[in-house]
């Protein structure tokens, strides 16, 4: 699985409005980054209580990552 299909995919699970939910892949030469838009009342499930769910979310993507050995940075547009 991509892994911007994998973040659309956690990241629907999440929200109340999963058909707002958009992923902007910009690849680079050994990284990408993610761009991720939600619905502004979900920003905070996906941030989560401290940071929780948004830092698990960018662990679970950069795992997934790393099997492609590249690296990942997630950024949440408002």
């Amino acid at each position: 699985m991509e892994i911007s299909a994998l973040a659309e995919h956690i990241v629907k699970a999440l929200v109340d409005y999963p058909e707002l939910v958009f992923i902007k892949e910009k690849k680079g030469i050994s990284s990408s980054i993610l761009e991720l838009g939600v619905h502004k009342t979900d920003i905070g499930k996906v941030i989560g209580k401290k940071g929780a769910t948004i830092t698990a979310l960018r662990t679970i993507l950069s795992a997934a990552a790393g099997k492609e050995k590249r690296n990942i940075t997630v950024e949440l547009i408002e």
